[in-house]
């Protein structure tokens, strides 16, 4: 079937097809709220000046078959620039899903869409979920690029709610779990949940932010909300999802004052727990965990099937889901270099990189990667940079 290709500078244009957009994602398995037009035109509204959006379309008849919004900017690895595609959400998108449903030849002709209206050194897309035992539609990018990389970008540790959760947990998170419930109690402090709507999400959002600000993601300057632009592209994301009843506060108050949270996205049926901080005066208390258990309890409660850490360290995760994980979830990074001279620069770098990293003294370490050099694509297994 013949792909009739179109491209928009914003989602918020009045050529930008919303309702076939919404229709698409439904369609495609795995779409996650960083997948909705709410986060995503926050995240447009968010980019830097030096940033450009250019939203790819494929139709087959009056279908959407294919919506990629990528953005376009200077990136600077190994010390020189590089014109770098990223999926528009990043890196604050802790997962998507690709909203593409053309075969290997139509994805093939998107790629080369692609080079011709936005030329790059490299396209990256971070944290895609694939469906369970199908190839991926980007596989058919590898061939066409100088150099592809499929990395492994993280295992999610995720919750199936069951009526087993309605008893206590069993072995050492047991005794963890009451310890912080006695402290808790002890001090006083209660457990809220909050379903925020659009005119309540603002002052919520300032009040999760002065606790992050304290945390040490504020100290470090890597929470949500540690730069203005962050700040800006969180208050017109959630207050958008909160409209739409998509978002799930679960705090811990004392005297009043927010001390600790997580804050969630719930869609159908699956809460995606996104951010937490905790004052650093009350970390003893451990709330982390309590406030997790009070997520299975409201799932309990509504009817929620599962609860996701969004994403986590690929290595030595502290994230608490692992005492109470059912399953994982694979993200993957899909890196795709380009014929011009700076994608051959950056493929060249990275495949010598990989053949001499093992002689540097560094024990490599087993890992899901696949890289592949044109015009003879091989793949093998490496470890993780």
């Amino acid at each position: 079937m013949t792909i009739r290709f179109q491209w928009c500078r914003s989602l918020g244009a009045t050529e930008f097809p919303a309702s076939a957009y919404e229709q698409l994602r439904t369609r495609v398995a795995d779409t996650t709220p960083f997948n909705t037009l709410a986060w995503l035109q926050a995240a447009e509204f968010a980019l830097l000046p030096d940033q450009q959006l250019h939203v790819l379309l494929g139709w087959q008849d009056q279908d959407l078959s294919l919506c990629l919004p990528l953005v376009s900017g200077p990136e600077r690895i190994g010390g020189l620039r590089f014109r770098v595609l990223h999926h528009l959400g990043y890196p604050l998108a802790d997962r998507i899903a690709l909203l593409a449903r053309l075969d290997a030849e139509g994805m093939g002709q998107a790629l080369m869409q692609i080079r011709q209206e936005v030329p790059h050194a490299m396209l990256q897309l971070n944290e895609v979920v694939e469906p369970v035992g199908e190839q991926s539609v980007l596989s058919a990018w590898m061939a066409l690029s100088s150099t592809g990389e499929r990395r492994l970008s993280c295992r999610v540790p995720v919750h199936l709610i069951s009526d087993s959760d309605h008893q206590e947990i069993s072995g050492d998170p047991r005794y963890k779990l009451r310890r912080a419930r006695k402290r808790i109690a002890a001090c006083g402090a209660r457990i809220q949940r909050v379903t925020p709507d659009a005119i309540g999400m603002g002052p919520l959002l300032r009040t999760l932010a002065e606790v992050e600000a304290a945390s040490w993601k504020g100290e470090e300057g890597v929470g949500i909300f540690s730069d203005p632009m962050r700040r800006q592209w969180m208050n017109h994301a959630f207050t958008a999802l909160a409209a739409e009843g998509l978002v799930r506060v679960v705090m811990l108050e004392l005297d009043g004052h927010c001390i600790s949270y997580r804050l969630g996205l719930l869609e159908q049926g699956r809460l995606y727990d996104y951010n937490l901080a905790f004052l650093p005066e009350h970390a003893d208390l451990g709330s982390g965990r309590v406030l997790l258990e009070e997520w299975i309890r409201w799932g309990l409660d509504d009817n929620w099937h599962w609860i996701d850490a969004s994403r986590v360290s690929l290595e030595n995760s502290s994230h608490q889901l692992h005492e109470r994980m059912t399953g994982q979830l694979e993200h993957w990074r899909w890196s795709f270099y380009s014929w011009q001279p700076g994608g051959l620069v950056l493929g060249l770098a990275l495949r010598l990189w990989k053949s001499l990293k093992p002689w540097l003294g560094k024990r490599p370490r087993r890992q899901n990667t696949t890289t592949v050099s044109s015009p003879n694509p091989k793949s093998k297994e490496s470890d993780h940079a």
